[in-house]
């Protein structure tokens, strides 16, 4: 009933979908690398795959592409600027110098995106 009258609208007023980008009655939607579901939001699946896969850090470009992933889900991760510090001090124009601490905080980061609890959707009733 509710989809009708939502199609109507569009329609009313000249607004097209394209049914190859819709999906009806389905469970759950992937959105900008979310999974949104009944549940809550939580992180895609392929993404978490990309996480697992991903390899020590070799170079300063990697350090900013694993960080500007792991930054985009910043929200499930508690505490990421402390967790992250030791990979951003990488980025530094002191050189790329991998310690330690820096092995410590890829795979914490890595460990911390791959279980991420999944945020509840907003009761807007309370």
């Amino acid at each position: 009933m509710y989809l009708k009258q939502v199609l109507g609208i569009l329609f009313d007023n000249q607004l097209y979908i394209k049914l190859s980008k819709c999906q009806f009655g389905v469970l759950s939607v992937r959105y900008l690398g979310h999974l949104i579901s009944s549940e809550g939001v939580a992180v895609d699946p392929a993404k978490i795959q990309a996480v697992q896969n991903w390899l020590v850090l070799t170079s300063p470009k990697g350090v900013r592409g694993f960080l500007g992933l792991a930054g985009y889900y910043r929200k499930f991760v508690r505490g990421f600027g402390i967790i992250a510090a030791p990979l951003t001090k990488l980025l530094t124009k002191d050189g790329f110098c991998w310690y330690e601490d820096s092995l410590l905080a890829f795979n914490k980061l890595k460990q911390a995106l791959i279980s991420p609890p999944v945020l509840r959707l907003p009761n807007f009733s309370q």
